[in-house]
């Protein structure tokens, strides 16, 4: 008798977040557990930094390289995911999965609590040939495969190194479905789910631009129900702060995003297919969203120590403050010449935070900042510090520092790199200790730009405008994207998208933010999310690690672009 082939699974799976980066809430993951009841519980401990942080604990000691924090939480909620019957993914293995792996089975054993621990690993590629000089890490974006396999084995935690965000979800989805690897809009459905959550809070109201309208004290972490088609509900546990609204989830899906196409090693999930409807309080329901074959290269994430860096930030006081921030200039740039090398990098910012006026001397300070890079430690070190420190009695009247300089510190570059999709050996080692090869894609498509669609019927007024921040109209949401910045602006009215669409042009965009002004500019459209999504190249120099200017994730941009002033139709004030 031939036996029936398995049906998938029909109630949704309900898969919920407990961290957005390495430092995020300690509480989050009992938080979670307890809050309601949950099939999957993720964790997203990696970022740009993150690799290099962790790179730089692995030089110190090859048997580190991972988040010691969620080793921390587990020690309290390892019990109770037992008990509860939740099953953990993380990306907390960071440089070394292998060896989380094995403390998590130690600390199993310490506690008494039997468990099932997978990993996954090939995304380290740093032995590879041809990295630029002084590379630390490199790191693959593996997808979803590995993470279903360790699942489908019956793991009760998987630990991953460096996969993207979303594949902690969507791997998730594909081993609880069955979906095949060419089911490209459930796992493209799957994929955004898993980049709302990712982020944790910011999905449910927190670094959210109408935030003054919702509770956002402590707001509570995401969870989704996924169905079995790849639609999703996004929703928290009851009881918990912050709120689930069309807004608040627009903004994340826009988050470090580029246009149509969000491309990842299992799938390209198209941005401009997404519904978004309320599905009662707290519930937005995500949907229609379509898939295509993923592109034939993984992203690589490569970090190295740049050099070195210092700053010196002067306080000016009160009057005269543009002549004071020329003196010291002047005086450092003669130091400098004195010691008989500058360094390659020198970079001033005045910043008017003075008030004229002013009933408090804070209020009447300005904010002069240096900031120095040299491949060379003595190029940053007391060159910059011994100059400062020598003009406290000899330069602009009433001269301080915020704090004294120091000898200066390294800083990090990253850099993104592309390889064949079979270069990353990406393993699934079971719970056993099996090891399982996962196959790269079979059908591929490169990566290409969508043509814009159609922009609005334009917003015909005859009514008066009115000189506004850009803010009273739309959202925003911004972050860092390797060296770019990313700008994401929705409109909270059908009407207030029409204006915005034509409105906000690159060329609009370049007067708003004089710091991009001579920057590249790309403008993606998205009407079903009443969005525009920009792109700043060079922005961010050479990425977070660097530093390079005084937001250096490009968190605020979005914030400084809704405060500008435009001459915005009274009618949608």
């Amino acid at each position: 008798m031939t036996r029936p082939e398995p049906q998938p699974p029909t109630a949704p799976l309900r898969v919920g977040n407990a961290s957005g980066f390495y430092g995020d809430r300690f509480s989050a993951l009992e938080e979670m557990l307890t809050g309601g009841p949950l099939d999957i519980l993720t964790g997203d401990y990696l970022a740009e930094l993150t690799m290099l942080i962790l790179g730089r604990d692995r030089l110190k000691d090859p048997g580190r390289g991972y988040a010691k924090t969620f080793l921390r939480q587990l020690e309290t909620c390892l019990g109770l995911a037992a008990e509860r019957g939740v099953r953990i993914v993380t990306n907390a293995g960071g440089l070394n999965p292998a060896g989380l792996a094995d403390a998590v089975r130690e600390l199993a054993d310490k506690v008494g609590v039997p468990v099932r621990v997978a990993h996954v690993e090939g995304d380290d590629l740093l032995a590879r040939p041809g990295w630029p000089a002084g590379t630390l890490t490199a790191n693959a974006y593996l997808g979803g495969g590995g993470i279903a396999e360790c699942l489908r084995a019956g793991a009760g935690i998987v630990v991953t190194g460096r996969v993207t965000d979303a594949a902690l979800v969507s791997g998730a989805a594909a081993a609880h479905f069955g979906w095949r690897p060419d089911e490209y809009d459930r796992l493209a459905g799957a994929v955004l789910a898993g980049h709302v959550l990712e982020c944790g809070t910011q999905a449910t109201g927190g670094n959210y631009s109408f935030f003054g309208a919702l509770d956002v004290h402590r707001p509570g972490f995401p969870l989704a129900e996924i169905a079995e088609d790849g639609s999703s509900v996004i929703t928290k546990h009851p009881g918990t702060g912050g709120a689930v609204t069309v807004g608040t989830v627009t903004a994340q899906l826009l988050y470090e995003t580029t246009g149509a196409r969000y491309a990842g090693p299992d799938v390209t999930a198209r941005l401009d297919s997404v519904r978004l409807t309320e599905d009662g309080p707290d519930r937005v329901r995500l949907d229609g969203v379509r898939g295509e074959a993923p592109p034939p290269t993984l992203k690589a994430g490569l970090t190295r120590l740049g050099g070195w860096r210092n700053e010196v930030t002067f306080v000016l006081t009160g009057l005269d403050v543009e002549l004071k921030a020329q003196l010291v200039r002047e005086q450092m740039e003669a130091a400098f010449a004195a010691a008989g090398r500058r360094p390659a990098e020198v970079d001033w910012h005045l910043a008017r935070t003075d008030h004229p006026d002013a009933a408090a001397e804070e209020e009447a300070s300005a904010l002069l900042r240096l900031v120095v890079r040299d491949p060379d430690q003595d190029a940053v070190g007391r060159v910059i510090s011994g100059a400062a420190v020598e003009l406290a009695l000899g330069s602009y009247p009433g001269f301080h520092v915020t704090a004294p300089p120091g000898k200066g510190a390294p800083y990090g570059v990253f850099e993104a790199a592309y390889v064949p999709a079979g270069e990353a050996p990406h393993v699934a080692v079971l719970p056993d200790g099996r090891r399982v090869n996962v196959e790269p894609p079979s059908a591929t498509r490169e990566l290409a730009r969508e043509p814009d669609p159609p922009l609005p019927e334009p917003l015909h007024h005859d009514g008066p405008t009115r000189r506004a921040p850009l803010g009273l109209v739309a959202g925003a949401r911004s972050g860092d994207k390797g060296g770019a910045a990313n700008v994401g602006v929705w409109a909270r009215t059908e009407e207030a998208w029409r204006w915005l669409a034509h409105e906000l042009t690159t060329d609009r965009l370049h007067a708003l933010l004089p710091e991009a002004a001579t920057l590249p500019v790309e403008r993606h459209v998205l009407p079903n999310l009443r969005a525009l999504n920009f792109v700043i190249d060079g922005l961010l120099g050479a990425g977070v690690a660097s530093q390079a200017r005084f937001d250096p994730q490009a968190k605020a941009v979005g914030e400084w672009l809704r405060a500008r002033h435009l001459d915005i139709p009274e009618v949608l004030l």
